[in-house]
């Protein structure tokens, strides 16, 4: 069905999707991925953060493991330093960023739709996901 662009109404926004992670839930909007924590999310130092898709340099990512959760940050000009560095520290950094949402060895479907979305998503906004 075509949308009649001549009666002045807002064109349709697509549908948001959210991705549950470990200890956070993420709703990527067209535009925007707004982050809520669970209380022990907050722990680490991470809070709730919205993030326009526009200001994403590259989306960060390491598949989970049995052994070790995995990842995807939704890297700014905030995380520049942090780009540069491929230490322990860093990854601790990672994540403990506001800007990244954890994923667990039960959550890899998820990691991946997640993924896929968010990186579609930059492009979608006219940026390079991969940096």
């Amino acid at each position: 069905m075509a949308y009649d662009f001549t009666k002045g109404e807002p064109a349709p926004q697509p549908e948001s999707q959210v991705f549950k992670g470990y200890v956070a839930t993420v709703t990527l909007h067209a535009d925007r991925a707004e982050i809520k924590r669970k209380l022990m999310g907050k722990v680490t130092g991470a809070r709730d953060s919205v993030i326009p898709l526009r200001d994403v340099i590259k989306v960060q990512c390491k598949e989970p493991t049995r052994l070790v959760n995995g990842y995807v940050q939704l890297a700014t000009e905030q995380d520049r330093g942090q780009l540069r560095i491929a230490t322990a520290e860093a990854q601790k950094a990672i994540a403990n960023n506001s800007r990244t949402v954890l994923f667990t060895w039960n959550q890899r479907e998820t990691y991946a739709a997640y993924l896929a979305a968010v990186t579609a998503a930059v492009q979608a906004q006219g940026g390079n996901p991969f940096g």
